[in-house]
């Protein structure tokens, strides 16, 4: 199976997933701005959404087909996305980090949120049998 099969690029366009990454965005942002919380800033909020937003489904693809020999692939994706720009994100500017809080919260929503962007299907099926994962 090819990378671009796996990333689905066509798929990031779907209003309804744009709309509630949107949506999810905007309560990380919020939430960035209201508690004062050393490691949760406008900066890291932006990163982690948007590489879960382009990586988790894929990885979800791979665990969901059971695609063993592309495991790899979706631990790299789910690492990079909750640990990786994490730190190298508060490396950068110096923040404290509180990395155990942040791996259970974050591989949570990464899971999460790849389930959940899965399917390839608009919001209205044309026709029976026309959602794929």
């Amino acid at each position: 199976m090819r990378v671009t099969d796996l990333l689905a690029p066509n798929e990031w366009r779907r209003p309804w997933k744009l709309f509630s990454f949107t949506l999810g965005l905007g309560w990380l942002l919020w939430g960035a701005l209201t508690f004062d919380i050393s490691d949760w800033d406008v900066g890291v909020s932006l990163l982690m959404s948007g590489f879960t937003y382009l990586l988790a489904p894929a990885a979800a693809r791979i665990l969901m087909r059971r695609d063993w020999r592309q495991l790899p692939l979706a631990l790299l994706a789910w690492w990079w996305s909750v640990g990786g720009v994490y730190m190298s994100w508060h490396l950068a500017v110096g923040n404290v980090t509180y990395c155990e809080a942040n791996f259970y919260a974050s591989t949570c929503l990464f899971w999460l949120c790849g389930f959940i962007w899965l399917p390839r299907a608009s919001m209205h099926l044309k026709r029976a049998g026309s959602l794929s994962f």
